[in-house]
């Protein structure tokens, strides 16, 4: 198997010694979400003169670490300076140790450490060279998703016999931070509602459109009374609603997912979708944000290591819209320079702040 089907290079004008930045990213080459991700932090570096590699492991963890230790065996001369990392399917702390062991800096962005692995391995101790960590808050996704949903199914009145809303959940996977994190913001949200909703089940279809579609039809035949599905990401709402097509349920039933790509925002302004949640897409251009000032001297330490911000924003009609308009045709021009400390000395703490970036 090749290590990556997609190496792409963003090569930009400066001096010899520009900061160079690698990033592995665990998504699949022609997986919307991850390709946004890339393309936001190609933005960045492009605002930011930074050379800008993004290897694609194709969600398969043993590629993800076989490029961190391709990288790591490549001759001095031609190491980044840093590597961003994603904590998929546990492959964070392997990767960093085996950078570390070579003498290159590591970050991790989107999903870090998970509180098991911190006990050991906390940025700047267990690993000194992984010098720490930006999530989204992916609570905050999953809480804002399925409130939005539980709220249109209330306002509908597709409570049950019993007087109940019942929902269910299509999950990611059982491991990675990101998806534990998003079921307890859906939990968080069943609970200020539990006199009126419940969860009848929750399945892990480890982020695919096609495990979504084969666990939807047996997961409605168990549960003929849930008309709420939540999804951990648009993906896994599309395959849901396409299992449902043939047999004519879709419409009986309300998705909720989580990601404003292209397609879900169409779904949700066509009313196929009921909530759209996203905007953490940029956290990997925020993390190269916080190497370039750390590059040029200003440590983010002073804010915390291991950060998690709130990235998160639920899409209406008029936000989808206008997110629509600017990024339909393509990645747009993003300066990622206002958030700098290094390029804007009287800035305090950093403000990654999602809606005025997307919808300026």
């Amino acid at each position: 198997m090749r290590l990556a089907l997609v190496l792409v290079l963003t090569w930009l004008c400066g001096p010899a010694q520009a900061l160079s930045i690698s990033f592995i990213n665990p998504g699949r080459s022609d997986e919307l979400y991850w390709i946004s991700a890339s393309q936001a932090m190609q933005a960045a570096a492009r605002s930011l003169n930074i050379q800008l590699e993004v290897l694609y492991a194709e969600r398969d963890p043993e590629q993800a670490l076989a490029l961190g230790r391709q990288i790591a065996a490549r001759p001095p001369a031609q190491r980044p300076d840093y590597v961003v990392l994603v904590n998929e399917k546990g492959t964070l702390v392997p990767n960093a140790r085996v950078l570390g062991e070579a003498g290159i800096k590591s970050f991790a962005a989107f999903s870090g450490l998970l509180p098991q692995e911190r006990r050991r391995w906390a940025p700047r101790r267990g690993l000194p060279l992984l010098l720490g960590s930006l999530e989204p808050d992916a609570e905050q996704a999953g809480y804002l998703s399925a409130k939005a949903l539980i709220d249109e199914g209330l306002r509908r009145g597709l409570a049950g016999p019993d007087g109940r809303l019942h929902l269910l959940a299509i999950a990611g996977d059982r491991s990675t931070p990101v998806s534990i994190r998003r079921n307890e913001g859906l939990r968080r949200a069943l609970k200020e509602q539990a006199a009126r909703a419940e969860l009848d089940e929750q399945v892990f279809a480890d982020w695919r459109l096609e495990r979504a579609a084969e666990l939807t039809p047996p997961l409605l035949r168990r549960h003929p009374q849930a008309r709420l599905i939540w999804a951990g990401s648009d993906q896994m709402a599309f395959g849901a609603m396409q299992a449902l097509e043939p047999e004519g349920r879709r419409e009986e039933l309300l998705f909720s997912a989580i990601n404003n790509s292209l397609p879900a925002l169409q779904a949700l302004q066509e009313g196929r979708l009921s909530a759209v949640v996203g905007g953490h897409f940029i956290a990997g251009a925020w993390a190269l944000v916080m190497l370039y000032d750390h590059h040029h001297g200003l440590d983010f330490a002073a804010e915390g290591l291991e950060q998690e911000r709130p990235m998160f924003m639920l899409f209406g009609q008029a936000e989808a819209r206008q997110y629509l308009a600017r990024f339909a045709p393509g990645m747009p021009a993003l300066d990622f320079r206002p958030y700098s400390k290094k390029l804007n000395p009287g800035l305090g703490r950093y403000r990654f702040e999602t809606r005025p970036l997307l919808l300026p």
